[in-house]
């Protein structure tokens, strides 16, 4: 299979850089077929959280207005994802299995470290036939320590403070490092995804349509996760 060697090439990083009637080396953009979304991450002392619009686009048509990017996976692990809808729910599905399979196997939790590797493995074990995504994924370690990751389609894994990923990126970054300080708390985070998210939201039009936040945080000696959504 010569030519299946050469047709197989790792694809640029792009969240949706793919046409199914070329495969891997087809090219596919935001502005061509609307496939994206907003969504943001924080973490502080003892707390993350995690934030995205709800509009669901293809091309110019609207599919949805209440599509669901944020994901609780457990009470102290959560995803934001932006890319194919269909992708995300995929990778929320795999990523939940595989954290109750540990569990039942080995008796214990997985950490939100080993979490994150685990799934930038799955993503990168796909790398020709790629799950459309980037994803935050963020949560709470035993010890209280915030963890903040950020991956490409590929399974490119990042650790940072904070994070923003979608066709939105670009605009909610600039908010988010002009505001974000290393003592923040856990109310200051809230608004400032919330801000980041709709200044995205304002000049990229395939975001839109309300915000989803997730909140993961130590309260005394044990992790809560709060889902909250926000009209806009």
């Amino acid at each position: 299979m010569k030519g299946g060697v050469e047709h197989l090439q790792r694809i640029p990083f792009n969240p949706c850089m793919y046409d199914s009637s070329r495969g891997v080396t087809g090219s596919m953009s935001y502005q061509e077929y609307g496939i994206g979304a907003t969504a943001v991450g924080v973490r502080g002392k003892e707390f993350v959280v995690l934030a995205a619009e709800k509009r669901v686009s293809y091309g110019g048509f609207v599919v949805s207005r209440s599509g669901k990017k944020v994901y609780k996976i457990t009470d102290y692990l959560g995803l934001a994802l932006a890319g194919l809808f269909a992708d995300m729910q995929a990778i929320s599905k795999i990523l939940r299995a595989e954290m109750e399979y540990h569990s039942i196997m080995t008796g214990r939790r997985m950490s939100v470290r080993a979490a994150a590797r685990l799934l930038a493995s799955i993503l990168y074990a796909n790398k020709y036939f790629p799950l459309l995504s980037e994803t935050l994924i963020g949560g709470i370690e035993p010890d209280g320590t915030a963890r903040l990751y950020v991956m490409d389609p590929l399974g490119s894994l990042i650790e940072d403070d904070f994070a923003a990923i979608g066709s939105g990126a670009p605009i909610a970054i600039g908010i988010l490092e002009n505001g974000y300080k290393k003592d923040i708390d856990v109310e200051a985070a809230k608004k400032l995804v919330v801000t980041a998210v709709k200044a995205a939201i304002e000049r990229d039009a395939i975001s839109g349509d309300g915000i989803d936040l997730l909140v993961i945080r130590k309260v005394d000696d044990k992790v809560v996760a709060e889902e909250e959504s926000i009209r806009v």
